[in-house]
């Protein structure tokens, strides 16, 4: 059952400025749904109750709405701000967790990992994602381990396992029902630092 409710017909019109969003929107959970591939224009016209031609004057071709979610609706935003703590690395790698503005829903972050192995424009941005939030990490553990035991093959190691924590955990939960807390790796990765 869709969780997009229908417009009255009075709004399909491109000059309405939510008819965008709503075409995205009706992308968004067709393709976290079945996926790019098995997801007709016409489908998402229809969720999003505009007329199909609606959806190409927004978007040429099919691609270019996969493109405009992930450019969209995947980022983390940018902040120089890390609150680290000398000698508590599990409270750091936790405030990070916490404070990290990572834009992606659930359903997006399905359609990065399932649309990755197809589309290189989705690749570039998950390996991007990733690589912020491990530079992120290793940035906030160089802060709060400044000691030699805190050596940087180890760091980026640990940053990297953390940042798939951040970043795969929806997915994990989707497929395995299994909730990953933060907080529970960043004490793990820290008593391996320690």
């Amino acid at each position: 059952m869709s969780s997009l409710r229908p417009r009255s017909r009075r709004t399909r019109d491109a000059s309405d400025p939510g008819t965008r969003t709503r075409i995205l929107d009706a992308a968004e959970e067709l393709f976290a749904g079945g996926g790019y591939e098995a997801t007709p224009t016409a489908e998402i016209a229809r969720l999003a109750d505009v007329p199909k031609g609606l959806v190409f004057h927004y978007f040429p071709k099919k691609i270019d709405v996969l493109v405009a979610l992930i450019d969209e609706r995947t980022l983390v935003e940018e902040s120089p701000e890390v609150e680290a703590v000398p000698g508590d690395a599990a409270g750091t790698l936790s405030r990070l967790a916490r404070r990290l503005p990572l834009s992606a829903s659930p359903a997006m972050r399905r359609i990065l990992f399932r649309e990755a192995d197809t589309h290189g424009s989705v690749r570039d941005r998950l390996g991007r994602l990733n690589g912020e939030i491990i530079r992120r990490a290793r940035f906030a553990l160089e802060l709060a381990l400044p000691t030699p035991r805190g050596d940087a093959a180890r760091l980026e190691v640990a940053a990297v396992t953390f940042a798939a924590v951040l970043l795969y955990q929806e997915n994990l939960c989707q497929l395995t029902g299994h909730h990953i807390d933060p907080d529970a790796v960043a004490e793990l990765i820290a008593h391996a630092l320690g």
